[in-house]
């Protein structure tokens, strides 16, 4: 794929001016003429073609405070795809997130930038897996994690996300379930309800490289410090946490304690995009960066909404049963 610089000139920068008077504080101006002429032919192609932008939290402050239409974690852009009138989604995101718009919007055409934007927590398990827990421990319901493909989820009860995963689960009403794929989220679960939790040893490649002693050192250099984890992270990353949640969830913990200094235990770009909210909060930023969620770029926003590439499609005799596991999801959320 050529992918052409495009100019920045007067014109340029007088279209994109508002927004860079709007992103200032997160997008340093040496930067913006790289970035202008990409956000202003891109706004211009969402309405002729009628398209909406979806960004996942960890995508790039360019993306996520420019171009983006509908910004959250995995269950809002879930939750939003559905109720879109757009004829074309671009999900600035991971293979699987696209996929899941897919499911809840047949009808349309949902584009990913970069088909190589893959997940090493949706790799780690496959539909074959998931026929032989169910023959392992038969009756037992499954529950799947977002974070997988369209083929897991057709193998599943009911999907969930880190953000509704306790309350789905004890919703069951069963004294059991086997828990896909991540092993922390599922122990993270386990330690909030009595079910029983059959876990599987998936794990994100970001989260799972934080320990409890990098949250140790850090709070002795502040006491006040207040530290926020994503539930995909170790059991003893979450045991130093003062709050354990979804990114969503993290957003409305900055909101609600208006802590002098945080610390986001999640992918980094998270705290570029929260700092964007919230100016007058210090944010301390361990930056594990998600290879995957940055392979999304203006460049490819642009060259996807222009020829229509790279759709994501998925099997019909998939499609139908993954689409009933979201939409149960979808229902336990409202």
């Amino acid at each position: 794929m050529s992918l052409i610089e495009l100019p920045y000139d007067p014109d340029v920068e007088r279209e994109t001016s508002p927004i860079f008077e709007r992103v200032a504080h997160v997008i340093p101006r040496v930067e913006w003429p790289l970035h202008a002429p990409y956000v202003a032919a891109i706004n211009r192609l969402k309405r002729e073609r009628n398209a909406v932008i979806l960004a996942h939290n960890y995508q790039v402050p360019e993306i996520y405070h420019t171009v983006a239409d509908i910004v959250g974690d995995s269950l809002a852009l879930a939750m939003q795809a559905a109720q879109t009138d757009a004829d074309v989604i671009v999900l600035c995101g991971v293979h699987f997130m696209a996929e899941t718009a897919k499911l809840v919007n047949p009808g349309k055409t949902v584009l990913v930038p970069d088909l190589q934007a893959g997940c090493s927590l949706a790799d780690s398990i496959t539909a074959h897996d998931v026929r032989l827990l169910r023959e392992r421990y038969p009756g037992v319901p499954v529950v799947t994690y977002v974070n997988t493909s369209a083929e897991v989820k057709a193998e599943s009860d009911v999907c969930v996300t880190s953000g509704n995963a306790v309350k789905i689960v004890e919703a069951l009403g069963a004294p059991r379930v086997i828990f896909l794929p991540d092993e922390y989220l599922a122990k993270y679960v386990a330690s909030r309800t009595n079910v029983e939790i059959i876990a599987w040893k998936g794990h994100c490649e970001v989260h799972e490289r934080f320990t409890g002693a990098q949250l140790r050192a850090y709070r002795a250099d502040d006491p006040t410090l207040r530290i926020l984890a994503h539930p995909e992270c170790p059991p003893d990353v979450l045991a130093e946490a003062d709050y354990v949640g979804s990114t969503q969830g993290m957003i409305d913990d900055v909101g609600t304690h208006r802590a002098a200094r945080v610390l986001l235990i999640t992918e980094c770009s998270m705290a570029d995009n929260v700092s964007g909210t919230f100016p007058d909060v210090a944010f301390v930023r361990p930056c594990n960066l998600c290879p995957h969620m940055k392979r999304s770029t203006l460049p490819k926003i642009l060259h996807s909404l222009e020829h229509l590439e790279h759709e994501v499609t998925v099997d019909p005799s998939v499609a139908e049963r993954a689409r009933a596991a979201v939409e149960r999801m979808l229902a336990y959320s409202r």
